[in-house]
């Protein structure tokens, strides 16, 4: 099965949720909580994608 739309699909979220924890860890206050959301969600999403890559 080709995985490569949905694999690129999820290596772009993967780099806007680490622009994103870049951008909120920048702030005077960063919110914690966010990013540890964020990172969850990245962390989620990089596991998918290794899985991906090894059915391919």
């Amino acid at each position: 099965m080709n995985n490569a739309p949905r694999l690129r699909s999820l290596e772009e979220r993967h780099a806007v949720l680490d622009r994103q924890i870049g951008e909120e860890d920048a702030r005077p206050r960063p919110d914690e909580a966010e990013i540890s959301r964020l990172k969850r969600e990245k962390l989620r999403l990089k596991e998918e994608i290794e899985r991906l890559r090894r059915e391919n």
